[in-house]
């Protein structure tokens, strides 16, 4: 399958990393392990732009990682996307996680309205239900810290660019 856009990512902390990947690792053990894209860190996807605006993607990612500090989220609770194929851990929407999705969007035109969110299973809805009360005996809410952004083209994955928030440094 030809790559079909690129997708500009706040990645979590290797805290929040290990304490997601426990989650994951449960869900694992109890036979659920879901389509989802492996080997990319727990991130909270923050605009998508066409192909052809990789350049432009690139030089905005640099531009806002100048700009902004590691943010704060508070990875709160669980969620479902409508039509029960996608479960995931969401964070509160604060100020600053605000500030830094509108720095990276405000020149794209989104598909859909942006909900933030770390994805943990990507599968057929009725397995998704299922998992759902696996995933909450080790769920347990926590703030963690976005630390870089990082950028990649989808399907199948490409990464292109990852780079450290340094703003106020």
């Amino acid at each position: 399958m030809a790559e079909q856009f690129l997708t500009l990512m706040a990645d979590l902390d290797e805290e929040s990393q290990k304490l997601m990947s426990g989650w994951y690792d449960t869900l694992k053990e109890a036979g659920f392990t879901g389509t989802q894209t492996p080997g990319l860190p727990y991130h909270i996807s923050l605009a998508t732009f066409p192909l052809e605006k990789e350049e432009e993607a690139v030089t905005l990612m640099q531009k806002v990682a100048e700009e902004f500090s590691p943010v704060s989220v508070h990875i709160s609770h669980v969620g479902m996307f409508a039509g029960g194929k996608v479960l995931f851990g969401a964070p509160e929407l604060n100020p600053a996680l605000a500030a830094l999705h509108e720095a990276c969007a405000k020149e794209t035109i989104q598909q859909y309205p942006w909900t933030p969110h770390a994805t943990i299973l990507i599968e057929e809805p009725e397995t998704v239900y299922a998992a759902l009360p696996v995933l909450m005996k080790s769920f347990h809410p926590f703030v963690g810290k976005i630390t870089r952004l990082h950028l990649c083209a989808f399907w199948p994955t490409r990464e292109i660019a990852a780079v450290e928030l340094t703003g106020g440094k």
